[in-house]
């Protein structure tokens, strides 16, 4: 039941997304919801099932990461031989050059991915230990690429276009956050704990469970972050701790 709704809200918010129309500097855009649905739905009937005491929100697919498996933050190694995901992935309608969607034949591997999988795999064993209380999504599944191949984020977009965009994601989330009710939502970075805080505080959620849900951040654990190059185990460790999360299944 909880991941029927999870993947309803899915495929309703990469149709919503599609009527969205981007202008340059954006060439092409990617919903790793639809080429790379095979694995997302294997994720999250496998691992999504379930209430979860904390759900860690990301902002959009990584280019090695998502963008290639479908999953959040999903680096290939991790995704494939610690999550034993394997399905087969599509390929975009109109595909850069420059990223090709190689699925699991991808020979790059996400750092972001295999940091926020690793410090899982290190701290709860094995997949199952870590998805019993632990969900992760993803905010924005879009892939937003400039004519150069180039990353361009959803927040640098236009107000009106982004204000649309946000009101599409927040309903998905919404809708996410109410399957899984979980104590605590995490934003990975910054951005992402705004979304959620916007979210909880919106009229799309039930206030009764908006009331229940703590919310709080984690550092990013993108390579371009300093703090993150500096030691992104230990700074997650500590601020774990000073939410006062257990890391441990729920009894």
């Amino acid at each position: 039941m909880i991941a029927d709704t999870l993947l309803t809200a899915a495929r309703e918010l990469s149709r919503s997304l599609a009527k969205l129309e981007f202008a340059a500097p954006i060439a092409h855009v990617y919903d790793p919801h639809t080429y790379a649905w095979a694995p997302y739905e294997e994720y999250v009937r496998r691992y999504g099932a379930t209430r979860k005491r904390v759900v860690l929100l990301g902002m959009n697919p990584g280019p090695f990461g998502m963008t290639q498996t479908g999953v959040p933050f999903g680096e290939i190694a991790a995704v494939r031989d610690w999550m034993g995901i394997r399905a087969r992935t599509q390929r975009p309608k109109q595909e850069h050059p420059k990223r090709p969607i190689e699925g699991f034949d991808c020979p790059r591997s996400e750092v972001s991915g295999r940091r926020l999988w690793g410090w899982a795999a290190t701290r709860f064993g094995a997949a199952d230990a870590f998805f019993a209380d632990w969900f992760v999504l993803n905010y924005c599944p879009l892939v937003l690429l400039e004519s150069s191949g180039r990353n361009f984020t959803p927040d640098k977009l236009p107000v009106a276009l982004l204000r649309e965009l946000y009101a599409r994601c927040d309903r998905h989330l919404a809708s996410a956050l109410e399957a899984l009710a979980p104590d605590w939502a995490l934003g990975v970075g910054g951005f992402a704990e705004k979304r959620l805080r916007a979210v909880l505080e919106g009229s799309a959620i039930d206030s009764r469970l908006a009331r229940s849900i703590q919310v709080g951040q984690i550092l990013h654990p993108s390579p371009a972050s300093p703090a993150a190059n500096r030691g992104w185990e230990p700074a997650v460790d500590q601020r774990i701790a000073e939410l006062g999360i257990p890391i441990a299944r729920r009894r």
